[in-house]
Parts: C-alpha cells; structure tokens; sequence
C-alpha cells in the first residue's frame, strides 16, 4: 500500500440525523464504527497527519505496513459525541481540522452549518490524542481570496488554535479541498508544515506536502466500497464522476479569479 499510495479517509460530520446542509458529507455513528472495525480486521494502523508527514520526512525511520489516515474537517459536534469513543475503544489515531469561526463560543461567526463542537470539546479531543489542525477561519474558497482576505484566514485560524490550544497547529486542510500555488505559499508562510487536498486518490510522498491528496467518505459509502478504498482499490472508478466535477469547478473558479483580478487593476 505504501509503495502506491496511503488512503487518508475525510469524514465531515458523524450524527444519526443530520441536517440538509450536512446530509451528504455525513456518516450515521453506527456506519463510523462498522468503518473502523473494516480498518482494524484489514490490520491497517491510523495515523496523524503530523505523524505521516514525519515519517516521510524521516526515511529511514519506516511507515507501518499498513497506514492510513482518518480524518475531519470543519467541527462537527459528532466528532466528539459519537466518534471519538469509537476511536479511543479502537485506539486509533485522527486528524480534526477547524473552522475557528464555525465553532460555538468567543469567534463565532455564525457560518457553522450545524451543530459545532465548543472549544471545552476541542481541547478535549486534544487531550484524548487527536491532532489538532487548521480549516482557515470562515471557510471561504481560499483561492478566490485577495493577498489580504487569504493571509487573514490562514493566520487568525493558526493564532485562535495556538491560543486555545497552548500550541500552534502543524497542519492544515484546504476548505472545499480549494488551492493554488499561492494559497499553498500563504499557509506555509503562516507557519504551517502539510497540508492536504481533496483529490479522491490516494496520497503520495511525490504530491509534496502542501497537496497531499485524501478520499471522501459519504453517507452513501457502503461497507464494500469503503473496504476498497481501505485496500485501494477502485478508487478511480469510484471517484470518476467527481473528478469530472472537479475539473469543471476548477475552470470556473479561475475565470472567477481573473475577473476579479481585471476589475482590481481598473480601480
């Protein structure tokens, strides 16, 4: 697995009833836990993403046979509810990424599309192991930012987590798995040391660490399916109409962008 490529799963939010908003990009608790029993009997070994990064970093210090990463993003109070016991009972390791202006309390901007984590619930995630990353602050599509509107998000994000978390956060994930070379220079210029994408293909040390590629698990993923992405196997079939999306949503965003470029230089 290693040699191809490591799956590094994105989970959203883990509820029994989610919202509209949430529904999609969601997994019920019980489908969470069938997952990571697939992981288990399948003997693979979860990673943080500071954890891989290290290792690819370090070559001569060896991944386990069988890595793989579990992650989150935006702040789902479910992630605390229902899947943290589930991955404290397995002993695995996650990754959580944040939107400091989606969570309930002090920098809340009102954006959460659910139900959001409180920060007492964050720090208890850390204090259980789970690393804490970055998710910019208002969850924007980064790349359709100006300089300033992009450094903002990158830096109060990495600023809110390091003072609520007496540490400063090493990784990140791009909202909606948005980039560009410029939104990839902005976050390690804010400090941060890996990054990840979206992509719907398995991660490779030669994507370079601030476009390292991640698999999405839906509401719709079934036990089969998530088995061969576990495996890696499939995963073009199984993300082919995605990709054609993706393509599709990259043009347009950077005919956005040159728009807005042009109406910036006649002001």
């Amino acid at each position: 697995m290693t040699r191809r490529g490591i799956p590094i799963f994105m989970y959203h939010s883990v509820a029994p009833l989610p919202n509209d908003a949430t529904h999609e990009l969601s997994v019920s608790p019980e489908a969470f836990g069938e997952q990571m029993e697939v992981l288990r009997a399948l003997g693979c070994t979860p990673l943080t993403t500071a954890q891989l990064a290290w290792h690819w970093r370090n070559p001569s210090r060896p991944l386990p046979t069988r890595p793989v990463l579990i992650t989150f993003d935006d702040g789902y109070e479910g992630v605390h509810r229902h899947a943290m016991p589930v991955l404290a009972k397995q002993g695995f390791a996650s990754t959580l990424f944040i939107a400091t202006g989606w969570l309930r309390g002090t920098y809340d901007t009102g954006g959460g599309l659910d139900t959001m984590l409180t920060w007492d619930q964050v720090r208890d995630l850390a204090e259980s192991g789970v690393e804490i990353g970055g998710h910019s602050h208002t969850h924007p599509q980064l790349d359709q930012l100006s300089d300033d509107a992009l450094w903002f998000e990158v830096i109060r994000c990495k600023e809110i987590l390091a003072s609520e978390l007496d540490a400063p956060p090493v990784s990140f994930a791009y909202p909606y798995g948005y980039s560009s070379r410029r939104v990839r220079r902005a976050v390690r210029g804010a400090g941060f040391c890996q990054s990840l994408a979206v992509g719907n293909t398995l991660a490779r040390r030669g994507q370079g660490p601030y476009a390292l590629r991640r698999v999405t698990v839906r509401r719709s993923t079934g036990p089969e399916e998530f088995e061969r992405l576990a495996e890696g196997r499939s995963i073009t079939r199984t993300f082919a109409r995605d990709r054609v999306l993706t393509k599709g949503y990259a043009i347009v965003r950077r005919c956005q962008q040159a728009r807005r470029k042009a109406a910036r230089s006649r002001v």
